[in-house]
């Protein structure tokens, strides 16, 4: 799978296997006598469907990595990580995602997370909130919030069938033409915004062997739940980005949980005319409302702004 100049592969052993991720380690982002560990970390965060990773994230992260610690990883069952043959469950990343920052940061860090794992990732910091600095999250949804059923719609029916799940995910997921189709229909709001590259990263980490296990976890609805139902509870200083023309989730869902929670929730920012993932749509947007966001969430809290 692609791996920016500069950044190597990594891992850490996890409750649920290994986990790999992508960090910088020297030219052209750091001096040879700049130690990594000396520099303040940015985690990076990727969102599910099929062939998500790091890969998601690859063309933010490098903006930032003379200045931060980078830390992408794969998450347990996509990408380049280990792919347990299970049905998961969301207690598997609340668990491995605080494993994670465990085993690789000495203390409080700053976190960019994607869609549903940006949800997971708030109740991470409501469980764990010394593990946090702050939170800058696009499109942060549970997909069943405020009492949506996920589980109930006709796609989720029809992959909750055994062995047609499986040759669902295979003629439809884990294909070229699969690929690039909900790549242009779905998540991104233009589709051409979406170049080979993007398709043949997706396609990549959606035909690692059992890659199928967590997908189609993601798909049936076992991994959503209701974050309004958690987010008022949130104490970490948070910012929030959400594409204007996400067909999962719309702003207006945003702007609602946002709105349960204006201490934590310092900022809820619209994107016009994005999808589901601005990180790959606009990547230099997104880099500059990270900037824009980073220092703020370290002052005191002023005015919401939404």
């Amino acid at each position: 799978m692609f791996q920016p100049l500069g950044f190597e592969q990594r891992s850490v052993t996890t409750s649920l296997g290994r986990m790999v991720y992508y960090t910088a380690v020297g030219s052209p982002w750091q001096e040879e006598m700049t130690a990594s560990r000396d520099l303040e970390t940015l985690v990076f965060l990727h969102g599910f469907g099929g062939g998500s990773s790091a890969y998601e994230w690859s063309k933010v992260y490098p903006a930032f990595a003379a200045e931060y610690r980078i830390l992408a990883p794969d998450l347990i069952g996509w990408g380049r990580s280990e792919h347990p043959a299970r049905n998961y469950k969301i207690e598997d990343y609340l668990t491995t995602i605080r494993e994670f920052l465990q085993q690789t940061c000495d203390g409080p860090v700053r976190v960019i997370a994607s869609s549903l794992t940006a949800a997971f990732t708030i109740r991470v910091a409501i469980a764990h909130p010394e593990l946090f600095k702050s939170l800058i999250l696009t499109t942060s949804a549970g997909l069943a919030d405020f009492g949506q059923d996920y589980s109930r719609t006709f796609i989720a029916q029809l992959i909750s069938i055994p062995v047609l799940d499986r040759i669902l995910y295979n003629a439809g997921v884990a294909t070229e033409g699969g690929i690039r189709s909900f790549l242009d229909q779905r998540q991104f709001a233009q589709p051409n915004r979406v170049y080979e590259e993007i398709v043949q990263a997706y396609l990549e980490s959606a035909k690692q062997p059992n890659a199928e296990y967590a997908a189609l976890s993601f798909v049936r609805g076992d991994l959503s739940f209701d974050l309004s139902l958690y987010i008022q509870q949130l104490t970490t200083p948070t910012a929030i980005i959400w594409g204007q023309k996400s067909q999962f989730t719309s702003p207006e869902i945003g702007r609602r949980l946002a709105q349960l929670n204006p201490q934590a929730i310092r900022f809820f920012q619209e994107l016009e005319d994005v999808g589901l993932t601005p990180q790959l749509e606009l990547p230099a947007v997104t880099i500059g409302l990270i900037r824009k966001f980073l220092p703020l969430l370290s002052e005191s809290p002023t005015a919401v702004t939404y």
